[in-house]
């Protein structure tokens, strides 16, 4: 999802053959960064996919003398009124960039700093001048190394929605974040500005179990109801009735989201959550965390019971920003330090002193979060599924989306655990998409045995290796460092309730709208994991 937000694949033209087939590298222009794609007719499994190749950066089919990233155009769609354009689908395609401002310094001092400008850094910086109880009496300061989000979760993401989760703290957290999302023009309007319309798609997901799996299935949709989301179960019948283009074949059961579950623009939140946030006097620095000083403090009595090992907490006194592209840093002394990093917080959790303890003790435990790439893939299919298509979500672990109503769509699945990927980049791997995805979507969807993959790209999840949950809350023996990470995919749409739940915490002491105790630290060191049976 870059521009210089997307990085696409940049070897060449691609044949591609059907579904499980071979893949074969053409010789096409090589080391091409952000060029164009443009994609010729498939015959089918087994036939040809053709992929153009796009000058670098340069003007194809309509994508300008260096426009970045250029646009994706589908050849031979036969569509009325000329072809698709998937350029729309692509992150970043839409976008308006953020307001150039020249990088400066960021103040001596601050009340809190949010290591983090994504989607849960932004909001936990709105809900804290939200909720303060003086205007101007917190100074929250937004630190994001990278301006251009070119390498952001939140804008790399396929922007679902769901409450079709196994454990209650989640199911809640996204009941409460459609509702803000619903009334968002409440919550995130500015005066003078336009309205917020994050464009979305109230399509529901829809899960699919196989026979071995349906019993879970059902465990989950009673928890899920017990919570409070619309949900609804529907046996093979009544899924096809529903749903006549999907093969039930195989499907024992399956669950569909009735309310507040479908997809919007990742961008729209983010900037508008950053917008109402700025305009409430929370100051935006452009810069990366390096270093921080510290000092030791004695636990309370309580707390000692807890850490049998030890005695002393630590306490952040500063951390030292750098500016980018220079050896230039500001040290800034703070009260409160919020990691919200996302992929990248466990390395800003060992500069801050999280894990740097002896090994073997609680102050030894490293933040469990680590990247973990994710490709999402773009395809054509004009006799695909049309406006009642929902978020697929197939036993397999593949899912699918609609995208726009000209025959888009979106698809991807998450790798096993020993076939991930390299972090190094953001590369797309086609070859998954061959091997992986394909399949899976021309046995569930017959008419995606023919279609056009247009484009791909890449993008991080806060991967927790613990539980695949959340983080939220102080870190007990470091008792100004608060923790919203590690979601594991589903960080973007808990992010409304994530930052309220961290500004209840840091203000109130305590959580007020939703008891989310058990996502804490504590669980880590007590190896005590929330297992999710819902990651997506």
């Amino acid at each position: 999802m870059t521009s210089s937000r997307v990085r696409r694949e940049d070897r060449g033209e691609l044949y591609v053959g059907g579904p499980g087939g071979p893949l074969r590298w053409g010789t096409g222009r090589t080391g091409r960064t952000g060029g164009t794609f443009t994609s010729g007719d498939r015959g089918g499994p087994g036939g040809p996919l053709r992929r153009g190749t796009g000058e670098d950066r340069g003007d194809l089919y309509g994508g300008g003398p260096g426009r970045t990233g250029g646009t994706f155009t589908l050849g031979g769609t036969g569509e009325p009124g000329g072809p698709g354009k998937a350029a729309d689908v692509l992150p970043g395609s839409h976008w308006d960039l953020l307001e150039r401002r020249e990088a400066k310094l960021p103040p001596h001092q601050a009340d809190i700093v949010i290591v983090g400008g994504g989607v849960v850094g932004w909001s936990v910086a709105y809900w804290l001048k939200q909720k303060e109880r003086v205007r101007g009496g917190v100074k929250v300061v937004v630190v994001e190394k990278d301006p251009t989000y070119s390498q952001a979760s939140t804008v790399l993401s396929a922007g679902g929605i769901r409450q079709q989760f196994s454990l209650p703290e989640n199911i809640r957290l996204s009941l409460a974040s459609a509702d803000f999302m619903r009334n968002i023009n409440d919550h995130l309007g500015v005066a003078d500005q336009d309205p917020v319309d994050l464009q979305f798609n109230h399509s529901g997901y829809l899960f699919l179990a196989s026979e071995r799996a349906a019993h879970i299935m059902e465990e989950n949709y009673s928890t899920q109801r017990n919570a409070g989301a619309k949900v609804s179960l529907l046996s093979p019948t009544q899924l096809k009735e529903k749903f006549p283009w999907l093969n039930t074949d195989d499907v024992a059961l399956a669950s569909y989201g009735l309310e507040n579950e479908g997809w919007f623009d990742p961008w729209t939140l983010l900037n508008a959550f950053r917008r109402k946030a700025m305009s409430m006097g929370v100051i935006q620095s452009c810069g990366e965390v390096i270093g921080s000083s510290r000092r030791s403090c004695s636990l309370s009595l309580s707390r000692r019971d807890f850490f049998k090992t030890t005695n002393h907490s630590l306490r952040i006194q500063s951390v030292k920003v750098q500016m980018p592209n220079s050896l230039e840093y500001q040290p800034v002394e703070c009260a409160i330090v919020v990691n919200a990093a996302g992929a990248f917080s466990n390395k800003l959790a060992q500069i801050l002193g999280i894990g740097s303890g002896p090994k073997g003790t609680f102050a030894g435990i490293p933040l469990p979060v680590e990247p973990r790439k994710r490709f999402v893939y773009v395809f054509h299919c004009p006799d695909g599924p049309g406006l009642d298509t929902p978020f697929l979500v197939d036993y397999s672990g593949v899912y699918f989306r609609r995208e726009g109503l000209g025959g888009n769509y979106i698809a991807g699945a998450s790798p096993e655990e020993a076939e991930e990927p390299d972090t190094n980049d953001l590369e797309v791997d086609h070859q998954f998409f061959e091997e992986k995805i394909w399949p899976p979507l021309a046995h569930r969807v017959r008419a995606f045995e023919k279609l056009k993959v247009t484009s791909a790209w890449a993008g991080f999840y806060d991967y927790n290796t613990f539980d695949q949950n959340g983080i939220i809350g102080m870190h007990p023996l470091v008792n100004n460092m608060y923790f919203a990470t590690g979601f594991s995919g589903h960080g973007l749409q808990h992010s409304p309730a994530v930052g309220r739940a961290v500004a209840e915490l840091i203000l109130d002491g305590n959580f007020k709208t939703l008891d989310l105790s058990e996502l804490g630290f504590r669980r880590i060191l007590a190896q005590e994991p929330m297992l999710e049976r819902n990651i997506v």
